[in-house]
């Protein structure tokens, strides 16, 4: 890819964690931020999945806090339908059951060190 192409470091990182969202899990727009290495900067990500069109990202995985749809290319019925096809579960216009999200390193050592206490 030509320099002038290149996605900026943070770009590629929310673009790597919302490729390992699993199949019928979700992961809120705040949670990529914190596992792409940036608290607080949840709008951000947003704006990243606004603007992304690749195949092989499922940005209709990534979610609004408190479970809440947020965008998908302007269609959240189109979100709203992909998510129901894997299985999320709904209640209303939020996501019902939040499956277990993606973790980081720091994340996984953390729980490791908790269960050995």
């Amino acid at each position: 890819m030509p320099p002038s192409r290149q996605r900026p470091d943070f770009t590629s990182r929310v673009l790597a964690v919302v490729r390992r969202i699993p199949y019928g899990h979700v992961a809120t727009y705040g949670e990529v931020a914190v596992l792409a290495g940036r608290p607080g900067a949840a709008r951000a990500v947003g704006n990243i999945m606004r603007t992304c069109g690749r195949p092989d990202v499922p940005c209709h995985r990534v979610i609004a806090a408190g479970g809440r749809l947020g965008g998908y290319g302007g269609s959240e019925v189109l979100k709203r339908q992909l998510l129901m096809s894997e299985g999320v579960v709904f209640h209303g216009n939020r996501v019902k059951t939040v499956k277990k999200r993606p973790e980081s390193n720091a994340s996984k050592r953390r729980s490791r060190l908790r269960k050995r206490r």
